[in-house]
């Protein structure tokens, strides 16, 4: 791993105990300029993984609790007039954050859902009739408690699409669980944990990201994926071509952190049940007899063959 990004992994375990894999999709989502959408139950760490990432880069954080009366202009800012001036003034909303918390999004209007999901596809938000662009990097960290669903606003398909990612945390281990309670007699480890790259410094590794090779025998295996999700008699709707993109997207970037400099099959299968999940619908009969969307993906995964990459090219990278 390199070792800004070896840095920047370590210290987001200070604060998020036993959960490493989901570390490393959440450093592979901001590494491939995407966002991330976790659904739990609460009191798992979502809060704490989006900040313990703002703090490391030393990036500003914002975190914008939905509700149903949320409006527009409580996420994205007003425009103001100023008397003394003669002049309107905009000031600007939570959004302008490099790293957001949109926590309990479906529980806010569709109006003011895609407020936010502008400035994540867009990377820019229109109020008033003026385009402001939001900073560089801007991750958005989401998340959805899918215990209590009265009064939500369940994202639309469309709308799902723009997280890269889609993740899970899931409950410790009684070992974890253990460690979690010693480490925080005093006060939790967030309140003590240090900046350990500056964001110009991820600035750099996401561009380097977009260098990381795809061969062709990669960009077949992302496209017998996708296309099986649509063949598949299970759904109702398979991934799209923007889906087969992200999953090239995260596969480089996952790549990218355990040190290579070419997309790998093992990437593709890693990151794929949470890319592609989310892209896809069931066909209604189907999901009433218990079949998820991640447990397609995984059977998808088991029945497409695995490419092997070329001798030279592993030599080299082992060599390098």
């Amino acid at each position: 791993m390199e070792p800004r990004l070896e840095a920047l992994y370590q210290n987001v375990r200070k604060v998020i105990i036993g959960k490493d894999e989901v570390v490393k999709l959440a450093v592979t989502a901001l590494l491939a300029r995407g966002h991330l959408l976790i659904e739990d139950a609460p009191g798992l760490g979502k809060t704490m993984l989006a900040r313990a990432i703002a703090q490391s880069l030393r990036a500003t954080f914002k975190r914008i609790q939905f509700t149903p009366d949320l409006l527009p202009s409580d996420v994205t800012g007003v425009t103001v007039f100023d008397p003394s001036h003669q002049r309107f003034e905009f000031f600007p909303g939570p959004v302008f954050a490099q790293v957001i918390l949109a926590d309990e999004i479906n529980r806010t209007s569709p109006r003011t859902q895609s407020s936010l999901l502008e400035g994540m596809e867009e990377r820019q938000v229109s109020v008033d009739g003026k385009t402001h662009l939001l900073p560089e990097p801007f991750f958005v960290v989401a998340t959805q408690n899918p215990i209590e669903l009265e009064g939500t606003y369940p994202l639309p398909e469309a709308q799902l699409d723009r997280f890269l990612l889609r993740l899970e945390l899931g409950y410790p281990q009684a070992d974890e669980e253990m460690r979690i309670l010693a480490e925080q007699v005093h006060e939790h480890p967030i309140h003590q944990l240090q900046p350990v790259m500056e964001v110009e410094n991820l600035l750099e590794l996401q561009a380097e990201v977009r260098q990381v090779r795809v061969g062709p025998e990669v960009m077949r295996y992302i496209v017998s994926l996708v296309g099986a999700t649509r063949a598949s008699p299970e759904t109702r709707l398979g991934a799209s071509p923007r889906g087969a993109l992200a999953l090239m997207r995260a596969a480089q970037a996952h790549a990218f952190l355990l040190g290579f400099s070419f997309a790998t099959p093992d990437s593709v299968k890693t990151v794929a049940p949470h890319v592609l999940a989310h892209r896809i619908l069931l066909e209604p009969q189907r999901e009433y007899t218990g079949l998820s969307r991640k447990k397609l993906i995984g059977d998808i995964l088991k029945e497409i063959p695995v490419p092997t990459l070329p001798h030279d090219k592993v030599v080299h990278q082992v060599q390098k």
